[in-house]
């Protein structure tokens, strides 16, 4: 596994081997090598330029990197002027800085593999330049001014596209070994670049009319030409010009002696400090290889430290990934088993729907609250009482007023005979608008409560209704599918796992369809109570007071016929067990499917379940309780004696066919626990929105209102449904 990859941005490695490097060429003692490569740099970093300026850093590797371009807008060249060895090579540069004559110290320019298409002109001023490597780039020609390069020993230009050397290379008199590519070479020909280095410096020699002189025999420094002239012809005679001319040749010839001996010297001193200067690189060389050798034996044990961590974390994710899923591929039988219940539920609840409806319309028109019994009508002779009260009430004060009205008659009848006629008419009118108005507003207040009763007599009907809290529990359960469904579709986008994805959205679908079938049979059935309502209220007498209060109170405590035939039938000891365990609300139940106590004791706590007891703790202690009463009855048989006969009454329940175990109504399960699902929109409310036809519960009531597709499948919102978490 690479280490490193090309990326824009630098390695989290590749960024501490610069910042080591860095703080390496800081330190107190350190050589004069500045080693930034392999560091994923785009560019040479500032921190770069300037350590090399103040510390006077001689030696600057920056190969193997991504650079484009030598020096960054806001830096110098001059920060590199004591730099002596510049290694650039495996970059992307494509061209070089104009100004790169001013590195006048450079003695080692390494330029291999990039893409360079030509060289500066200013790099003939690098007079120390000994050697040129631009070997793999892309050249057409060399500058003329390579030609000015009097210290270069070796140049090699092979993987270009060049095809023609510069005349001027032939003053390079100092040029060893010379590498190129023979083959594509037009000048020199094919067989002087064929061969070697000495031959091509002949050839151009000859063609810029120069003599060839071997490198081991050239003296970098030139000859100084002579620069006196000849002096004019003395006026004396011939023989003293002759004289003083061969004295003038001797002394000449003791300063050409002179100096040649000083030229060598100096050659001498040259090639003394040349060698130092080799012998000086060579071991800079060494001590960057063994450098280098040092930090690539620790990347490679860092790299291996951080492969075994990355394959134990790798190993330990597989581990995670495999265990979610097999807890999502349980969580997924889970929900299709109790999809599959759903639906069968669902089936059977249809099979019986009608028949269902038929019982429901009979005991609606055998129990129909139509007359109001004398009982009743005595029962709440309040109202009467209370309006005697007010007509007394009403009479009396007439009466007091007659009587005040009478003494003032008396008291004034000679005086104020007509004034107080007609005070007297003007407050009898007073009190009749105040008698009328007293009426009125009773009638309204009475015709208030009237509708105030209707109301809520239509809605215990509705409450009350079998078939409606059927279909309601129904609506619950598909509900809370969605909800759980919608859940494992995000935690499988998560985990970008696509198994079992179609089997999911058909469950999603058929649960959709279904509650919206459900919807329609709920709206449905909401009519036919209305319409029954109405019957009622179009049969009831018009001057009836109280009549909606009545029958409140007899749908409120009354029930089924049937069902109070078959809670008289059952056992004394099972109906005192319900009692016993606050649990007599499962009476009707118990009575429906006509349990007894031997049948309650062979029963497990699923059949328990399948009935419609759901609390866990309530079914171990009704089986307990059975079992002990039977253990007991072995004892005492008379307390599982049916009630007696009188005790029923002379009406004899007739027993109802029985259903076959297929079509039994069944309790709904248990309720599901359910995780609270945060919106996918605003991520921070509930979702309680049900987006019909897909489906999904994924929003909460603010976001969901502007939506007009779903987030999650982009299908059209054909209805919203508000989900009610209960707690």
């Amino acid at each position: 596994m690479p280490l490193f990859f090309r990326k824009r941005k630098p390695s989290e490695e590749a960024r501490k081997r610069l910042e080591y490097q860095m703080c390496l060429a800081k330190e107190a003692g350190a050589d004069d090598i500045l080693d930034i490569s392999k560091c994923e740099l785009s560019e040479i970093p500032f921190g770069a330029f300037a350590t090399c300026k103040v510390l006077q850093k001689k030696v600057l590797i920056v190969h193997t990197n991504q650079l484009t371009s030598l020096l960054p807008k806001s830096c110098s060249l001059l920060s590199l002027i004591t730099i002596k060895v510049l290694d650039l090579h495996e970059n992307q540069l494509t061209a070089l800085p104009e100004d790169l004559g001013q590195l006048t110290a450079l003695q080692v320019l390494n330029l291999e593999k990039n893409q360079l298409t030509y060289l500066p002109r200013s790099i003939g001023n690098l007079t120390q330049l000994q050697t040129l490597n631009v070997k793999d780039n892309k050249l057409k020609e060399l500058p003329d001014t390579v030609g000015e390069l009097r210290s270069l020993r070796t140049l090699d230009i092979r993987d270009n596209e060049l095809q023609r050397l510069p005349q001027t290379l032939a003053h390079v008199r100092t040029l060893e070994t010379l590498s190129l590519d023979a083959s594509s070479m037009v000048f020199p020909p094919l067989e002087v670049c064929g061969a070697g280095t000495e031959a091509i410096q002949q050839f151009l020699c000859k063609e810029s009319g120069l003599e060839y002189y071997p490198p081991s025999q050239y003296l970098l420094p030139v000859l100084e030409q002579d620069g006196a002239q000849s002096s004019q012809d003395s006026p004396d005679g011939p023989s003293d010009r002759l004289s003083r001319e061969e004295a003038e040749w001797q002394n000449r010839f003791s300063d050409y002696e002179k100096r040649k001996e000083q030229k060598m010297l100096e050659k001498l001193e040259f090639e003394r400090r040349l060698e130092l200067g080799q012998r000086e690189h060579a071991q800079l060389l060494q001590q960057s290889h063994s450098q280098k050798d040092e930090i690539l034996q620790s990347v490679r044990k860092e790299q291996s430290r951080l492969d075994h961590g990355l394959s134990e974390h790798q190993r330990y994710l597989d581990g995670e990934r495999q265990r979610l899923q097999e807890q999502l591929k349980q969580t997924e039988q889970n929900i299709s088993k109790r999809i599959q219940k759903l639906l069968e539920d669902n089936q059977r609840q249809r099979k019986n729907s009608e028949m269902l409806k038929s019982l429901e319309n009979d005991r609606i028109r055998m129990e129909q609250l139509m007359s109001i019994t004398q009982e009743e009508t005595e029962n709440l002779r309040r109202r009467e009482i209370a309006s005697a009260m007010q007509q007394m009430l009403t009479e009396s004060c007439k009466n007091r007023f007659l009587q005040m009205t009478y003494e003032t008659q008396r008291q004034n009848l000679v005086q104020q005979a007509c004034s107080s006629m007609a005070a007297m008419d003007e407050r009898f009118q007073q009190i009749l608008s105040w008698q009328q108005m007293d009426q009125n507003k009773a009638i309204s207040q009475i015709l208030q409560e009237s509708a105030m009763q209707k109301a809520a007599f239509e809605a215990l009907q509705v409450k009350r209704d079998l078939m409606h809290r059927q279909i309601r529990n129904q609506i619950k359960l598909i509900e809370t599918e969605l909800l759980q469904l919608t859940q494992l579709e995000l935690k499988r986008k998560s985990l970008d796992t696509e198994a079992l994805q179609e089997m999911v959205a058909e469950q999603r679908w058929a649960l959709s369809s279904l509650l919206q079938q459900l919807l329609k049979e709920k709206t449905q059935r909401e009519e036919e109570l209305r319409a029954i309502l109405t019957e009622l209220e179009a049969k009831s007498e018009t001057k009836q007071e109280n009549y909606w209060l009545i029958q409140y109170q007899r749908l409120l405590n009354q029930k089924p016929l049937s069902l109070k035939l078959q809670e008289e039938g059952m056992e004394r000891p099972l109906a005192a067990l319900l009692v016993e365990l606050s649990a007599e609300h499962y009476l009707p139940i118990f009575a429906h499917h006509r349990i007894s106590l031997d049948m309650l004791s062979r029963m497990s706590l699923e059949d328990l379940a399948k009935v419609g007891v759901s609390e866990a703790g309530l079914q171990h202690e009704i089986l307990r309780k059975a079992r002990e009463l039977l253990d007991a009855a072995r004892i005492q048989p008379e307390l599982l004696k049916p009630p007696p006969a009188e005790a029923l009454g002379a009406l004899e329940p007739t027993a109802p066919e029985e259903l076959p175990e297929s079509s039994k109504p069944s309790a709904p399960p248990a309720e599901l626990e359910v995780q609270a699902s945060e919106c996918v929109v605003c991520l921070e409310r509930e979702a309680q929105m049900i987006f019909l036809n897909c489906g999904h519960v994924c929003c909460c009531l603010q976001c969901c209102q502007p939506l007009r597709t779903c987030p999650l499948c982009r299908q059209e919102i054909a209805q919203r449904l508000r989900i009610y978490h209960s707690s």
